[in-house]
């Protein structure tokens, strides 16, 4: 999906939500446990419920992954399911990958090539050629790299700062535009971290940011969108999991997630 698709989606459901399906099957509600596959059919009616209000999903493959080859098959059959049901639904595969170049390239093979997602988490500590394998022959495809993250221990290494006060996060964002651009690259900033979406800004004024952090995280969209929007291409997708897939826990699950992802979207649309 391109920048502008993906404007587009945002302008005609006048929403920018991004809803995570970080599904835990000790969370979902117990009746689905005797499906066949409890995690694709808890997905599937989420998915079909609160479509109407998001522009994108956010599998987080630690949920997958923990199941072993039951859990992949889940998440490959989820993929699948929005593909061919909602194709215009950005599609972020949240995996925080990058190794050395070739195993990026393999990496980069099986999530854009082999599961044709429209983004990958990136986690930037190896450098360029840790990156740059995901941005090469992949046209549509989004890179999302870790800049400022919203957990405690983002105070041990992002925001240490240099002998001139540069942060780490400030030269993650500066460097990394030497690799991609606001076609391909997306920058994860915490919804908790509030007036510093101002120094994110001041370095990329045009980037779009996945944002984490609102709901049950406490992050605020009123100060996210004041400190972080962009004026006509908005550059927010506001990410909420477990504030809205696990609001409640009885066969009525997925209408009351609906109802929960109708409230934020309702909230975004004033904000834009």
């Amino acid at each position: 999906m391109t920048r502008q698709e993906l404007i587009n989606e945002i302008k005609a459901k006048k929403t920018f939500l991004c809803v995570g399906l970080d599904t835990d099957t000790k969370k979902i509600p117990e009746h689905l446990l005797k499906e066949e596959d409890p995690i694709f059919a808890f997905n599937k009616a989420i998915i079909d419920a609160t479509a109407p209000y998001c522009v994108s999903y956010k599998p987080n493959l630690a949920f997958y992954e923990a199941f072993g080859v039951k859990g992949i098959i889940a998440f490959e059959k989820t993929i699948k399911y929005l593909k061919d049901n909602y194709p215009h639904h950005f599609i972020i595969a949240d995996a925080k990958r990058g190794d050395i170049g070739n195993t990026s390239k393999m990496y980069a093979r099986t999530f854009f090539g082999e599961y044709d997602v429209d983004a990958l988490t990136v986690a930037p500590y190896m450098g360029e050629d840790s990156v740059t394998p995901f941005l090469d022959g992949y046209d549509g495809k989004w890179v999302i790299l870790l800049a400022l993250t919203s957990n405690k221990g983002s105070f041990d290494f992002q925001q240490t700062a240099d002998a001139d006060g540069e942060r780490l996060f400030e030269k993650v964002l500066k460097k990394s535009q030497e690799w991609g651009n606001e076609e391909n690259m997306m920058y994860v900033v915490g919804a908790t971290r509030g007036e510093m979406f101002k120094d994110i800004r001041k370095i990329a004024p045009n980037s779009f940011l996945l944002v984490p952090g609102i709901g049950a995280q406490g992050g605020s969209l009123e100060d996210v969108c004041k400190y972080g929007m962009l004026k006509d291409d908005c550059g927010l997708l506001v990410n909420s999991s477990r504030a809205i897939i696990y609001a409640d826990h009885t066969e009525n699950f997925a209408a009351v997630a609906a109802q929960e992802a109708k409230k934020v979207a309702d909230q975004m649309a004033a904000l834009l």
